[in-house]
């Protein structure tokens, strides 16, 4: 062989590789005109629900680590690397790179052993003459990466798109991924993230044949999505051609309005639609299941579709043009509308904007299901506004009770309330879905709710709502989006009112640790602007209480002043019958008080008699009382 055949042999080079092997004391780099990280929440959900998904198709808890050798495998996909002197520079890959390194560190973070935390450290840093490195190593990031490793708060000052990006998702992942797999399923799925998803890597020894690869492999005009091929199908059955031209442009319209809304949202669109109206089957809770409609139709809907035409009315050539224009149209705009409303507070559809906040994706077919062709415009709102307000108050009960709302936790539970409700009436479906609560614990359930590691961002907008709902019906303004941003010179911060000084509190707690569950209690959090908890948090109870009156009505009560010229406060008090009250000292008794205060207040906030609200019709809704 020549020296040129060894040159040649050299220019593009694929080889597949587990993440261990991709990641492992390997450095990548990323030149400086490449693209911020980009992805948000909605892709990182995505990423994790397929992982997780995948993971719990084989595991079992009686299960020895060793069998994690023979769980199935899962392809993430493939990156482009361009090989300049043996310096790897990352083409296409990088968002799924960086988003991988996070979830690493995530994950290293809940274990417990340090042989686990030490094999996932491999992944994500290097030593090189006793100088530490991440494995993505982009310099602007280092600090910020740092910070994450560390468990320290990182404080963003230039605010570069990727450093907030990855501050946002690294957050994320507390609540996307399922809380069920953080204890002893987490070594396993460990175990199967480095050992069973691969990746190709492909690499090329120039820039220019990686930007080659990179234009081929993402050629959009070689490769038909799942939509383009549904349409396809369904106009080719469409046997008249001015019919099918129609048709088309119709087609063309409305997915364009979905793309508008966001990436992979004409997809998410159709299959919401065909979850919500024609799933009747999901796969069954147990290992090797085969999957149903509902799994079908999350991956392969053009085909699904095209084997069950006659199942969902599809024969003669109007039947198709009809599923288009009629069908299509109708859910399409009504997915339009709740996925603007999950990115907007709005006064009709608030409560899709709160599930949206929970990243509760599977909201949309839950939705959608009892809205039927023919309900006017304002019947399917009141149904969507009764559905939606259902999901928020079960979310919150379940978040408050310490429960999962992940996706994987969640699907089956919504695939058969989407069945049971499907096409319903207002009055039935109020009826369902309230009787689907009785059966649910309440916030009464659990009298301890508290912050930990893994709920503050959630517990941070609950105290939102609370802190809304008392100010709203005190006749103020609401200010609901301030008080959820977090972060920043003008976000929120979570307040304790105990300063964390357990030697204060001796008299009352035998040990530290006992103080500090009982600090972490809801009842003795509050929202402050973050100029105000970073001057006065360290401050003892009865020096800060006085500044609490002029922030907001849930911490000013703390105060006498705010019993004071306060009609509107005075007038919800005596409606409410909350046992509202000053607290000159805040002793462990005091923290009780405001426990079981902020518990009535969640009843009353996310109450079932909302459901009967919402389905009233807006004529009527002016002679009933909130």
């Amino acid at each position: 062989m020549t020296a040129g055949d060894v040159q040649q042999s050299r220019e593009i080079d694929g080889d597949g590789r587990t993440v261990r092997a991709l990641l492992a004391n390997r450095k990548y780099s990323i030149d400086y005109y490449q693209r911020e990280y980009k992805w948000q929440r909605k892709q990182l959900a995505e990423l994790i629900d397929d992982l997780c998904q995948k993971f719990e198709e084989s595991y079992e808890a009686n299960h020895e680590r060793i069998a994690v050798k023979d769980y199935g495998h899962y392809f993430l996909g493939s990156i482009i690397i361009s090989d300049k002197d043996g310096e790897k520079f990352i083409i296409d890959g990088q968002q799924r790179l960086t988003t991988l390194t996070l979830l690493l560190i995530f994950i290293r973070h809940h274990l417990a052993d340090e042989t686990s935390k030490g094999q996932l450290s491999d992944l994500i840093y290097s030593v090189s003459f006793g100088q530490p490195s991440f494995n993505l190593n982009v310099p602007e990031r280092t600090a910020c990466m740092g910070a994450l490793f560390a468990g320290d708060e990182y404080i963003v000052v230039d605010e570069q798109e990727s450093i907030t990006n990855i501050l946002a998702r690294f957050g994320d992942l507390s609540e996307c991924f399922p809380g069920h797999l953080l204890s002893d399923a987490l070594p396993f799925f460990a175990d199967w993230l480095i050992e069973n998803v691969h990746l190709v890597e492909i690499t090329a020894y120039s820039d220019g044949d990686a930007y080659t690869i990179f234009e081929t492999m993402n050629d959009r005009g070689l490769s038909l999505t799942p939509a383009d091929m549904l349409k396809g199908y369904l106009l080719a059955n469409i046997s008249d051609a001015a019919e099918r031209t129609r048709a088309s442009a119709v087609w063309k319209q409305r997915v364009a309005a979905l793309m508008d809304l966001g990436k992979d949202e004409e997809a998410d669109g159709i299959k919401s639609w065909l979850r919500s109206q024609y799933a009747d089957s999901i796969r069954e809770r147990k290992r090797n299941a085969a999957p149903r409609d509902f799994d079908l139709i999350g991956t392969e809907f053009h085909r699904w579709v095209r084997d069950h035409e006659k199942a969902i009315g599809l024969g003669k050539s109007s039947d198709f043009l009809g599923f288009i224009e009629r069908n299509f149209v109708f859910y399409s705009k009504w997915y339009e509308r709740l996925r603007t409303a999950a990115n907007s507070l709005t006064t009709d559809l608030e409560s899709v904007y709160y599930n949206a906040e929970q990243n509760f994706t599977l909201q949309y077919p839950v939705l959608l299901a009892p809205v039927v062709i023919g309900d006017s415009d304002e019947v399917s709102l009141r149904k969507v506004k009764v559905t939606a307000s259902y999901l928020d108050i079960l979310i919150h009960r379940r978040i408050w009770n310490y429960r999962a709302v992940d996706y994987s936790s969640m699907q089956y539970a919504m695939f058969l309330v989407m069945k049971e409700i499907r096409g319903k009436s207002i009055d039935a479906l109020v009826e369902v879905l309230q009787a689907k609560l009785v059966e649910e614990p309440t916030f009464s359930t659990n009298q301890s709710f508290r912050l930990h590691g893994m709920n503050g961002r959630t517990l941070h907008r609950i105290l939102a709502r609370i802190t809304e709902y008392i100010e709203v019906r005190s006749g103020y303004a609401s200010h609901y989006v301030d008080y959820a941003k977090r972060g920043g010179k003008n976000g929120y911060e979570i307040e304790h009112i105990w300063a964390d000084h357990a030697e204060l509190h001796e008299e009352e707690f035998g040990h530290p640790t006992e103080f500090a569950e009982y600090r972490n209690r809801v009842g003795d959090l509050v929202l402050l602007p973050k100029p105000f908890n970073a001057s006065f948090g360290d401050m003892e109870y009865h020096k800060k209480m006085p500044k609490y009156f002029g922030q907001n009505l849930l911490a000013g009560s703390l105060s006498p002043s705010a019993y004071q010229n306060n009609p509107g406060f005075k007038r919800f008090l005596d409606e409410s019958g909350l046992p509202f009250r000053a607290h000159p000292e805040f002793k462990k008794s005091d923290l009780d008080e405001r426990q079981d205060l902020y518990t009535q207040l969640a009843e009353l906030v996310w109450s079932p008699t909302r459901l009967e609200r919402d389905a009233v019709a807006p004529q009527q809704a002016g002679t009933t009382t909130s």
